[in-house]
């Protein structure tokens, strides 16, 4: 069966061969070949183009969904800036008050038109910029009004900053005595005077001295730049300050524009006079002071201008022509201008004598001197002024200055108070506004001159300190809370050789002695602590009448 199945296909097929070729003739085996070839050929180059094309309109398609296509270089830049930007929502409060503010708004608007805008609107018109800067302004601006708020102001400007201005002098009026010493040649140096003052001043000052900022332009500039960048550090947000570009930016302009200049201006003499005529112009000099200052003055040409004046001003009252009530006025003006003329011609005559200068002889010519009681001196103005110069140059200025100020700080306890009991009398309620007060004033006391991070510290017993800190934690202020250390650090200035002890064989104590008229009236001398009885009274009283 399989034979023949076989035979049958091999019969039939070739039957059909020969067939085929009859018909079709011998070449029409390749066209039957090409023409498959060309089907399968064309079927395939149609798919591909097809899928090709669809392939490349899907892509499109999705690109422009998802992959926006961008333009770049200039034109890109150019669209972003003229694209409009939502408005930046600043808080304009500074301070809090609206006093300040809105004068402080207005300086930072004038700022940024005189130096920003008129060079920024040439590049763009862009806001964001300026917003950006006027807000990271009003954020330093802030944190400095915050910080500030922090700080206790009043004993810095009533005490530190008026003892650093007096240092001052009195190291300038020091080398200008040292500088007198020296030649003639040496004197008209200017060099000579710089040099003689920063060497006080180290004696003064304890090993500090500010001759290389002082002196030095580059010295002073690179100082300006080390306390902008802390100042810059405190001020400015994190992410601003780590900007170095800008830091350094704003670090030249505080220093070199801001300070430097403000500086200089301070230094100027003629910016100092015009000053110092402003703030007198509406607040006249008591009798007592200046009095005071021309008994203390060792400058002749400055007591000739006064005596000068004087002479105008009585020859001025002397034309005026007035009768009945007004002539009284008048002679008494006349009669205390001849009394401020003569103080003048005899400060002027001891100055020429020289007396002024070389004290210790003009001690021996009296021989014996008159001994004033510590107490005494500490409220004598011009006693306490000779021998506040003395504990300035032997190092004991903190005990003084705190003894000072615990008696301002009894007054003004017992003055408020007073007050407050009033006010209860009154049914009003100030009680615990004014306990905090005291309670301030005291505690910035402690810290000015008993705490540890005092600078200079009073020495005094550690018992005494900590049974203070205790009693100022725990209990109401009073005015005699201070009384036991104030007690121990005057029994220190009055039983220490460094103090009053050697201040009674200092030269300064007989200029004291002159200025006060003490050395023309016999004298006899007292114990040292004070207690000069019957036999000083006479002395006393001349020079304290």
């Amino acid at each position: 069966m399989f034979a023949e199945a076989s035979l049958s296909i091999w019969g039939w097929g070739g039957l059909g061969v020969i067939l085929f070729l009859i018909t079709f003739g011998p070449f029409a085996v390749f066209y039957l070949a090409f023409y498959i070839f060309c089907f399968f050929g064309g079927g395939f180059a149609v798919t591909l183009l097809f899928g090709k094309t669809n392939s490349e309109k899907h892509l499109e398609r999705c690109e422009q969904s998802y992959l926006p296509s961008t333009q770049a270089g200039l034109g890109k830049a150019l669209d972003e800036m003229k694209l409009e930007v939502k408005a930046i929502k600043i808080d304009r409060r500074l301070t809090g008050s609206s006093f300040i503010d809105e004068p402080l708004q207005q300086v930072i608007q004038f700022a940024l038109r005189d130096y920003i805008q008129y060079w920024y609107y040439t590049l763009s018109e862009d806001e964001s910029f300026l917003l950006e800067i006027r807000k990271t302004l009003q954020n330093a601006l802030v944190q400095f009004c915050t910080r500030s708020k922090e700080v206790d102001w009043q004993p810095y400007f009533t005490t530190r900053m008026v003892d650093d201005f007096a240092t001052h002098l009195r190291v300038f009026r020091k080398a200008q005595e040292r500088l007198s010493e020296r030649d003639e040649k040496q004197r008209e140096a200017p060099e000579e005077l710089v040099d003689s003052f920063f060497e006080t001043e180290v004696e003064m000052e304890r090993n500090i001295c500010r001759d290389v900022v002082c002196s030095s332009q580059r010295d002073e500039e690179g100082f300006l730049r080390d306390l902008c960048e802390v100042l810059l550090y405190l001020l400015l947000p994190p992410g601003d300050f780590h900007n170095k570009s800008m830091r350094y930016f704003l670090r030249e302009i505080l220093a070199r524009g801001v300070l430097l200049p403000f500086i200089n201006q301070l230094s100027d003499p003629d910016y100092i006079n015009q000053f110092v005529i402003w703030m007198i112009r509406d607040s006249s000099c008591n009798y007592e002071a200046f009095m005071t200052i021309l008994k203390l003055t060792d400058k002749p040409a400055e007591l000739e201008a006064v005596k000068d004046k004087v002479l105008e001003e009585l020859q001025y009252l002397r034309s005026l022509d007035t009768a009945g009530d007004d002539i009284n006025v008048i002679k008494n003006q006349i009669n205390s201008l001849l009394f401020v003329k003569k103080v003048c011609e005899t400060r002027i005559q001891r100055l020429h004598s020289g007396k002024e200068v070389d004290a210790l002889k003009l001690a021996a010519s009296f021989g014996k001197l008159c001994i004033i009681p510590l107490e005494h001196i500490l409220v004598h103005n011009i006693a306490l002024q000779f021998f506040m110069d003395y504990m300035q140059q032997v190092g004991g200025q903190a005990d003084l200055f705190f003894w000072l100020t615990v008696e301002g700080y009894r007054v003004t306890a017992q003055q408020q108070l007073e007050v407050m009991r009033s006010w209860q009398k009154d049914g009003r309620k100030q009680s615990s506004q004014t306990k905090g007060l005291l309670k301030a004033a005291a505690l910035g006391v402690y810290e000015q001159y008993l705490s540890d991070k005092a600078s200079p510290r009073v020495q005094v017993d550690e018992a005494s300190v900590t049974r203070l800190a205790e009693m100022l934690n725990s209990e109401d202020p009073t005015p005699d809370i201070f009384d036991d250390i104030q007690r121990k650090v005057y029994e220190m200035m009055l039983r220490d050789e460094r103090f009053y002890p050697s201040f009674k064989q200092h030269p300064l104590y007989v200029r004291m002695l002159a200025e006060l008229d003490m050395l023309k009236e016999p004298s006899f001398r007292g114990s040292d602590d004070g207690d000069v009885g019957k036999r000083m009274g006479f002395c006393l009283l001349n020079c304290f009448k």
